[in-house]
């Protein structure tokens, strides 16, 4: 693994103002997203770590932005940040570190344009989530700003793509594998949501099965054992859209295999963990073994040494 200079440097990245701008969220993508770090810095090709580092950091800003307060600031908060970051897009002055390395970006890499547009404008659907009471308002929530999220960084991928391979084929293999991992989060953080008032299992599907969001704050016995019906039948649906993602492998580039390789395969593990903590999950989330994780790590390190 280069140096974060030398990584810059193979990037084109020289000027010294840009290198402190990039060396800040860096240091920020590091602190807050730690194993994430780890694996873009040990799987990707070098020449992807800098604009992967600029688009993780321009959506944790986001998030943080539009995250607390009430609906109405959390939506002009968004506005705002929308317009300052389309300003930079369009030649103005950043006025912020992560919008200068944004900015960078999206002039190395101009794919990332339109998904810095998708992006903001899915956001919409962040600031007004309070839960779902159908299935279909959870699709369009993915739909609506998972995926465009999750495609800031796929993007990437993209123009390394042999010539006449399927793009479409890739996104919609994207598609799935984001649905997965929304599900899993929603599953991963039911405690810590319902204790705000909603999580992202449909209101429908928790009739279904006799369950309330209150039922979910107060546990019984008994709602735990309805819970873990519940989590089993998500987790199924997890597992369908994980399996239809995992031909990405085969779809990406060969020097991004191993990074798409591995975040499948900690998916799986994370999907296994929530799954067997069934109801149990009232009571927190569920972590993958730290040992399974590394050994994932180190195999597709491997593999990423020998493609190179």
């Amino acid at each position: 693994m280069p140096t974060w200079t030398r990584t810059l440097h193979r990037a084109g990245i020289t000027d010294p103002d840009l290198e402190a701008a990039y060396g800040r969220q860096r240091t920020l993508v590091k602190r807050f997203k730690s194993e994430e770090y780890l694996t873009v810095r040990l799987l990707l090709p070098a020449y992807l770590h800098p604009p992967v580092i600029a688009a993780v950091a321009f959506m944790h800003e986001t998030d943080q932005r539009i995250d607390t307060g009430t609906a109405d600031a959390r939506q002009q908060a968004l506005e705002g940040w929308a317009t300052a970051a389309r300003g930079v897009l369009d030649g103005a002055p950043a006025p912020s570190a992560v919008l200068q390395v944004l900015g960078d970006a999206v002039s190395r890499h101009p794919q990332l344009r339109e998904r810095v547009e998708a992006f903001l404008d899915g956001a919409r659907h962040e600031v007004r989530y309070s839960g779902f009471d159908t299935e279909g308002e959870l699709q369009a929530y993915v739909e609506g700003y998972s995926l465009p999220a999750f495609m800031l960084l796929a993007c990437l991928l993209i123009p390394t793509l042999k010539d006449g391979a399927d793009t479409g084929a890739f996104e919609d293999r994207c598609r799935d594998l984001i649905e997965a991992m929304q599900r899993v989060d929603f599953l991963d953080d039911l405690a810590e949501d319902a204790a705000h008032g909603y999580i992202g299992i449909p209101g429908k599907d928790l009739d279904r099965h006799g369950l309330s969001v209150g039922d979910l704050r107060m546990p019984t016995a008994t709602v735990r054992e309805r819970l873990g019906q519940l989590v089993e039948e998500q987790s199924y649906l997890a597992h369908r859209s994980l399996a239809a993602g995992r031909q990405l492998t085969a779809l990406a580039p060969r020097p991004a295999r191993p990074f798409v390789t591995a975040l499948l395969r900690v998916q799986e593990l994370r999907l296994d963990a929530v799954r067997k903590k069934g109801g149990g999950l009232v009571d927190g989330g569920a972590s993958p073994s730290k040992p399974a994780l590394l050994g994932i790590l180190a195999g597709q390190y491997a593999a990423a040494l020998r493609a190179r």
